[in-house]
């Protein structure tokens, strides 16, 4: 069964009058590439990951595009295009104005939603301020006054998060058996600062030498909680009888300090701090909750007064989009009731306005629906989002917005799509393509490649084996070229071949557990297996195998590290309920490899990660140069002064503001991107300077430190992983959630394995070409053959057809999600008749004979 019950190709235009034609294109690994391609068409860039298909469509038609259109824009932005660099290619020819969708995990700030990145909450906010229903007597709000990002919307309390940030004795002393002056208040700034507080309190005529606990609660609640702020003269180093004699005597001393209790000084710190990890610091000293006005609603309670449909506009933005169409349709429709009076005049008025304006929002919910995010709520938080998911509303506003004769060039668009919601994104690419558009589609799954008018494939294989174009044409002509390693795919013959499946080594027994959408769940899990976590989007399953299954999990475990959320994130809703069981004697840890970024800043990179640079700087500080100057290690790190430059900070790079554009990142013109000084520079391995390294792509790294173990080691993992083209200095920001995932999986596989493991991954092949998918599986295959045990949340039927055991959750997505719909084989869940997978996952079991 395909994934299109109807084909979206037709014969492109092939008039050369309608082509772009490029010449000599040479980015990155690109060599010298010839190339004409239709416009108004559908065309698909395919190849294995780093063959240079992305140099091609974003880094040559959509920046040559980009430049364009800035060098119209405005004179002096040449200046800054210079510095940007160019395309490398000699020419291209009928290039459209483009539109860039890529998969970036930033997003434009803590606030923003599902709601305003499509700006559909504007139109709703603008229907309860016309035609909703308000309290008698209440003044009619405007539409601004409907939101939380506005001074006249917000909550008065909390400003519009939401939540409130407090601090309590418990939170901020958590050790009362210390003194002030062993640093019970942990919560207090630490060095001079701190002291400087201590110093002021023993003048104050507090004892700072006893345990908190033995301190009268008055004394205690006035020191935490004071608002007064007193000024005491400060006499640093005496001890608490020397400062009340000097304070007696009259001796002068050395200044006056103000004293602030300590929860408006951690309050004032929280609120002025610059960046996220100063926040995370003080974070396990606060208290958060809802805020006791709004109660986690944001708006002020003029604007909750008002409702539509019986619901503020609060609870209707906390709808799944598929409920919330209908909802709104209800509601519109008992506003239409017939009114017999002439007083219901203005209900009448109203009842069209809301008409006028719900199908508004009807026409731009279904385009969420159409492109899969339809399990998505209003008030989503942006940052939560996956970068699939944040692409795909990126591209439902395009749909809204109607341009006619541009190119969209997009970044593996069906990225964490179920295969049940692929057609409607080929409706929506379809649609952008007959409003008079080119649609260039950067893509690895299999499906959307046969319903291309146009194949173009790079390879053949990745950095500097690949950077050719094998093909360019319809999909069919495909077949014919032997060199192509997605043709093996794309015209296998057969289905997947499959080993024997495995023998359950035991079981983990989830019971009653509800969390989000999951609703007294009970769910068996084979041990020494290979689980896939199967369903729709917003089924349920990150909610089972990332948030409850590591909770319930815990208590058994040890208490797990905590992960850092990312900045903006906040944790998902609802309380985790449930118990876990089983054979959990038989587990010693569990290790969660996510897609989440693996460092919040450029400085954090594939090197730094994996561990492999500390032994680089080791082999730079072993030089002779090196050894003559007294370099040390740290010399070569970019994040220590004496060796970085000190123009840029060690980024290699610097920030240029385009006031109404957004901000342009360019090579330092000190280091020239370099990031080390040029003292530093001078030492070199091999004719290599430490900058020169982290230039490197892995798979050039692999032959450069062939002889070095420890460094060696780290990078053949990671080069059988698919990421031999990423350079090892390749900032963290710069990665793919995909990416970022493979590289934690790298650091894990040559970690000694310590006993029975469970390893969780979300979406494991997320940006993979099928063979580099394969050779994930491979990895995965051989922990389990170590008597580890893997369950990974997966779309791919192709991958998911392999696993031992399935567990397929819906059958639909948030209300309609939630329960376990089948689990067993492949083939038995494959023979579900409620399971929306199942027809999917038959076409790779064909051929399956060894299935149990």
């Amino acid at each position: 069964m395909s994934i299109s019950h109807q084909s979206h190709s037709s014969e492109p235009d092939l008039d050369p009058r309608n082509m772009i034609r490029v010449r000599g294109a040479s980015e990155n690994n690109l060599r010298n590439v010839d190339l004409d391609i239709p416009r108004d068409a559908l065309v698909v860039f395919t190849g294995v990951s780093g063959s240079g298909k992305s140099s091609l469509a974003f880094g040559t038609l959509y920046a040559e595009a980009q430049r364009r259109y800035l060098e119209s824009v405005a004179p002096y932005a040449r200046r800054l295009i210079q510095q940007a660099g160019t395309p490398q290619v000699e020419s291209i020819e009928g290039l459209p104005p483009a539109v860039g969708l890529q998969q970036q995990r930033s997003v434009p700030q803590e606030r923003s939603t599902v709601g305003s990145l499509t700006a559909i909450s504007n139109v709703l906010r603008m229907m309860y301020a016309r035609a909703g229903d308000y309290p008698v007597g209440q003044p009619v709000l405007y539409a601004e006054d409907f939101s939380p990002n506005t001074p006249q919307g917000a909550c008065p309390e909390c400003q519009g998060l939401g939540r409130i940030y407090d601090a309590t004795e418990a939170s901020m002393v958590p050790d009362p058996s210390l003194s002030i002056r062993q640093r019970a208040i942990a919560s207090w700034p630490g060095a001079w600062h701190g002291q400087n507080l201590r110093d002021i309190l023993i003048s104050l005529g507090y004892d700072v030498d006893k345990p908190w606990r033995e301190l009268p609660q008055s004394d205690r609640d006035w020191i935490l909680f004071t608002e007064e702020k007193p000024s005491a003269p400060v006499y640093p180093d005496l001890d608490y009888e020397q400062i009340q004699e000097a304070i007696r005597s009259g001796r002068k001393h050395d200044y006056m300090g103000n004293y602030t209790g300590a929860r408006r000084q951690l309050l004032h710190m929280y609120a002025s701090a610059d960046n996220p990890g100063r926040r995370q610091r003080l974070e396990p000293y606060l208290v958060v909750g809802p805020c006791p006005l709004c109660h986690g609603k944001r708006l002020k309670p003029e604007a909750l007064s008002v409702t539509f449909g019986g619901m503020d506009i609060a609870d209707l933005f906390r709808l799944p989009v598929t409920e919330l169409q209908r909802r709104l349709e209800e509601a519109v429709q008992a506003h239409e009731s017939p009114k017999a009076d002439s007083a219901h005049r203005r209900a009448t008025e109203k009842a069209l306005i809301a008409r006028r304006l719900v199908e508004d929002a009807a026409g731009r919910l279904d385009r969420l629906i159409a492109i899969g995010v339809g399990h998505l709520s209003l008030d989503r938080p942006a940052p939560t989002l996956s970068s699939g998911e944040l692409q795909r509303l990126r591209l439902a506003t395009q749909l809204i917005s109607k341009l006619f004769g541009v190119v969209y060039v997009l970044d593996e668009p069906s990225a964490g799509l179920h295969p049940a919601d692929g057609e409607a994104l080929l409706e929506s690419l379809a649609a952008l393509r007959d409003a008079g558009n080119s649609v260039f589609v950067v893509e690895h799954n299999l499906d959307i490649m046969k319903q291309a008018q146009w194949l173009v494939d790079i390879g053949p294989e990745a950095g500097e084996r690949g950077g050719q174009v094998l093909y360019s044409g319809p999909p069919a002509g495909l077949a014919d070229v032997e060199r192509s390693i997605t043709r093996r795919y794309l015209f296998a013959d057969s289905a997947s071949v499959l080993r024997e499946r495995r023998t359950p080594e035991g079981w983990l027994k989830l019971n009653r557990v509800s969390y989000n959408n999951l609703n007294e769940l009970d769910v068996e899990i084979p041990l020494g297996c290979l689980t896939a976590v199967t369903g729709v989007s917003g089924s349920g399953k990150s909610s089972l195998i990332s948030g409850a299954l590591p909770a319930l999990l815990a208590p058994h475990l040890g208490n797990l590290p905590a992960e850092p959320a990312e900045e903006g994130e906040e944790e998902q809703p609802g309380e985790i309920s449930g118990e876990a069981g089983g054979d959990l004697d038989s587990l010693r840890r569990l290790v969660r490899i996510d897609q989440k970024p693996i460092g919040r800043t450029p400085r954090s990179n594939l090197a730094t990660y994996t561990g492999l640079f500390d032994h680089v700087r080791k082999l730079y500080a072993d030089a002779p140069l090196s050894r003559e100057r007294g370099y040390k290690a740290g010399r070569f790190s970019f994040n220590v002064a004496a060796g970085r430059c000190p123009s840029c900070e060690g980024q290699g790079f610097v920030q240029i503001e385009l006031m109404f554009l957004s901000s342009l990142y360019v090579p330092c013109p000190e280091c020239g991107g370099a990031r080390y000084n040029a003292e530093t520079l001078e030492v070199t391995w091999n004719d290599l300077t430490i900058a020169d390294v982290l230039a490197l792509t892995v798979e050039e790294a692999v032959d450069v430190f062939a002889q070095q173990p420890a460094i060696s080691r780290p990078l053949s993992v990671l080069l059988d992983l698919g990421l031999g083209y990423l350079k090892l200095g390749q900032p963290a920001t710069e990665l793919s959630g995909g990416e970022s995932q493979r590289i934690k999986l790298a650091a894990e596989l040559q970690r000694t394995q310590r006993g029975r493991t469970l390893y969780l991954l979300d979406e494991p092949t997320n940006g993979l070409h099928p063979v580099d998918a394969d050779r994930l599986l491979r990895h995965l295959d051989a922990l389990v053959r170590a008597g580890h045990t893997v369950i990974m949340v997966e779309h791919n039927m192709r991958i998911a057809a392999q696993a031992d055991w399935m567990i397929d959750i819906g059958p639909g997505a948030a209300a309609e999600g939630g329960t376990v719909v089948a689990a067993g084989t492949p083939t038995e869940v494959s023979a579900s008749g409620r399971s929306r997978t199942a027809p999917y996952l038959l076409e790779h079991l064909a051929s399956d004979s060894s299935a149990s």
